[in-house]
């Protein structure tokens, strides 16, 4: 729903690229440390086999149960939580909020299990993705314990906004579902019935609501005012829509050995992602092209000509465009919440961290 319920679908938003901003590495890197212990207790605390293919999924154990140091993504959602309470709230607020930021973790990761399962994704974080290891049934029910623990990690929090955490998050849980059902069905639809505010829409339900959600729940733990909370959850979602449009671009003109995917996954699947939706409505003679071939059975040896087609139908300036665009937006939410610059710091640092992928 994200790559998965909660963005992209090929996997690329939880790959490790370098990163160009200093300050945004030091917050992923203590938001991972702060989270990680919360999120291995709540891992620890499932039945056996559930806890086994979690571990997996998270890249702390090789399938048969032994230690693994694989990189379980990047923490960026939980250190929206963190920052997004420390600009509003301070250190104070910024150390209470970090089992809702685990509790983000859990939900991101639920919607990556089940994701790479409806798409028969066979690779994520550079390792085969976990319904290739355990089956299908043990992923789903894995990617379901998870979403568990999520909710009940808020439900036994003692914070007073936690009540009001839990209800924000299990509402963007549905927003995700109803976000990911579009994307299948569209799937299902000729390359010429999909309008692109559709997928433009389907893409801030499916990516932009988790990391609107993130920066909402900072900005609950901080005891912040309601206009505020809402500022900060648009933040999130320009934020989230700029990085979708980024990852789809990746996923079609992405080096495999920094994406750790197939080149052209996409486009194999017939992904109708946000490039290829606005090269196929572009009204130019490529868009026509686009259509025949994306009609057409797959071919292996046609990914190259896809892509190239796409780009020449305008898709590739038009995503990087609109990303340019998002955000200037997300700027412009973030003064609304949180005036001074030094505190918006930290979000603004994640934000140009996210949006600065590169292929």
């Amino acid at each position: 729903m994200t790559e998965s319920m909660a963005g992209p679908t090929t996997g690329t938003e939880d790959e490790q690229p370098p990163v160009e901003g200093h300050e945004a590495t030091i917050l992923l890197e203590r938001a991972r440390a702060e989270v990680d212990p919360v999120l291995r207790a709540a891992i620890g605390s499932l039945p056996g086999p559930l806890r086994g293919i979690a571990r997996y999924h998270f890249g702390w154990e090789n399938a048969d149960g032994t230690p693994a140091t694989g990189g379980s993504g990047k923490a960026i959602r939980p250190a929206l939580v963190l920052a997004a309470a420390a600009a509003l709230g301070g250190p104070a607020a910024r150390a209470t909020a970090v089992r809702a930021a685990a509790a983000v973790e859990l939900v991101h990761n639920f919607t990556l299990l089940h994701d790479d399962v409806m798409d028969r994704d066979t690779t994520r974080r550079h390792r085969p993705t976990a319904w290739t290891v355990f089956g299908d049934a043990d992923a789903i029910l894995a990617g379901d314990a998870l979403h568990a623990l999520a909710l009940r990690l808020l439900a036994e929090d003692t914070h007073p906004s936690a009540p009001a955490a839990v209800a924000r998050l299990a509402d963007c849980v549905v927003e995700l579902c109803a976000g990911q059902q579009v994307d299948t069905a569209m799937e299902g639809r000729a390359p010429g019935e999909v309008t692109l505010d559709e997928t433009l829409s389907m893409a801030e339900a499916k990516t932009g609501a988790l990391l609107g959600c993130a920066c909402a729940l900072g900005a609950l733990y901080a005891d912040a005012g309601a206009a505020d909370v809402e500022a900060l959850d648009a933040f999130g979602r320009e934020a989230g829509l700029a990085f979708q449009l980024i990852d789809d671009v990746i996923g079609i003109w992405g080096d495999p050995r920094r994406t750790g995917k197939p080149a052209g996954a996409d486009l194999a699947a017939r992904k109708k992602s946000l490039p290829v939706v606005a090269a196929l409505t572009s009204g130019t003679p490529e868009a026509s092209e686009l259509a025949v071939l994306y009609a057409a059975p797959h071919a292996e040896e046609d990914l190259e000509h896809i892509a190239l087609t796409v780009e020449r139908a305008g898709g590739r300036d038009w995503a990087q465009a609109q990303a340019a665009d998002r955000m200037a937006r997300v700027m412009q939410e973030l003064a609304r919440a949180v005036p001074d610059p030094e505190a918006a710091g930290g979000l603004l640092a994640l934000a140009e961290f996210v949006t600065r992928r590169t292929t």
